[in-house]
């Protein structure tokens, strides 16, 4: 279903004015995906000696199946099995991935380290909007669609949060009420009733009409399928809105189940699985959207990593470092970038974590400022002075 939610509009005028730049689509990883089973570094022996059950085989172990070796990518770094769909944006130099990055938060707590980052701050007192929720309010782009920010699901994201009315969209599908136009009809008649003099209702009646207008279920993307789980659908419905040209600025979607304590699975298992829904979800927005890729950013991020050793439950633990990739065809791709701590003794930090060496700020300034169009990061990350990494072109 789709559900509105409006938030006031506050007296905080816009302090940059520019032309749309990129469409943004920020993936959220929630529950601390596992990184290093992602985007494994096998060429670190103290990889394996961490994860004697859990780690992925190096991709020269002849002893293993193809399917249950690392993809290399730049004889370090390579690709779990599962995540080897991304393979041809990585090839086509569209993907970029930053190791060993995430925000200086180590409470290892979910709620703390999700609510921090995606309000782009240290600390509780910062301030309560979303970081998206104040790049769309510092940016003025002459742009008053009702869809300008779409958060895929029941509710919109906490980052999307702030002084600009945004919408939460589950299925397109279900604006159209199973095609029933006597039903369509009164739904209008009634929302005109209720909101006849009222710009939310006028608004959310022109998303209806914008959304009647799109049929999700005779979409067929140009190359390949999106697989059949939420993440498919919610990339395939964003592909749609780009392609419809109704505005769409930000859409923000989620992939939750990563925390994984226990039976994580290497090559096969829970983790694995969620690695294939990411991989082939967004392999195939990667292909659809071929046309888009000039004007259009993607990046993925979690609020922290796992454990650098397995545990006893055949899981991993809470951590700290973790990793980002960012899709789009103005990323300096194929390569790994960031500074790798290592994962040999005396470089983990804590418990046991990867080290964080890139603040997932730096990334996120690079895209705002040379995809975006908006320099006012001091606003949108305050008390945060980024550093440029040069993974945006």
């Amino acid at each position: 279903m789709l559900t509105q939610i409006w938030l006031p509009r506050l007296s905080f005028a816009p302090v940059n004015t520019a032309p749309r730049g990129d469409t943004l689509v920020v993936v959220f990883l929630r529950g601390a995906a596992d990184v290093l089973n992602m985007v494994v570094p096998h060429g670190e022996e103290a990889y394996y000696q961490l994860r004697p059950s859990l780690g992925i085989t190096r991709p020269d172990d002849l002893r293993k199946k193809k399917e249950e070796r690392t993809v290399d990518l730049d004889g370090f770094f390579g690709f779990h099995p599962n995540m080897s769909p991304l393979l041809e944006a990585w090839q086509s130099e569209q993907l970029a991935i930053i190791h060993a990055c995430g925000a200086p938060d180590e409470s290892r707590s979910h709620f703390k380290a999700m609510e921090l980052m995606e309000r782009g701050v240290d600390d509780e007192r910062g301030p309560a909007s979303g970081w998206i929720g104040r790049h769309l309010a510092t940016l003025n782009t002459g742009n008053s669609s009702p869809l300008r920010a779409v958060g895929m699901g029941t509710r919109p994201q906490r980052s999307l949060s702030g002084s600009v009315p945004v919408s939460a969209l589950r299925s397109i599908a279900d604006f159209h009420l199973g095609g029933d136009q006597r039903a369509l009809q009164q739904m209008r008649v009634a929302l005109n009733t209720v909101y006849e003099n009222d710009v939310l209702g006028q608004d959310t009646l022109s998303i209806m009409d914008t959304l009647q207008k799109l049929n999700v279920q005779n979409y067929q993307p140009p190359i390949t399928n999106y697989p059949d789980t939420e993440f498919g659908l919610a990339l395939k419905q964003t592909a749609m809105l780009i392609k419809a040209e109704v505005g769409l600025e930000v859409s923000a979607i989620d992939l939750g189940g990563w925390d994984t304590h226990f039976a994580q699975g290497s090559s096969a298992g829970l983790m694995p699985n969620l690695m294939k829904d990411l991989a082939e979800g967004l392999a195939a927005f990667h292909a659809d959207m071929a046309d888009h890729m000039s004007k259009l950013t993607t990046v993925t991020m979690s609020e922290f990593g796992r454990r650098a050793s397995e545990n006893g439950s055949l899981g991993t633990d809470h951590g700290h470092g973790s990793m980002m990739m960012v899709l789009g065809g103005n990323v300096d791709g194929g390569k790994v970038h960031g500074q790798w701590p290592g994962l040999g003794e005396g470089q983990l930090i804590g418990p046991g974590d990867l080290a964080v060496t890139t603040d997932y700020r730096d990334i996120l300034s690079e895209i705002l400022t040379k995809r975006l169009n908006n320099s006012a990061t001091n606003e949108i990350f305050p008390e945060y002075q980024p550093k440029s990494l040069n993974v945006i072109l």
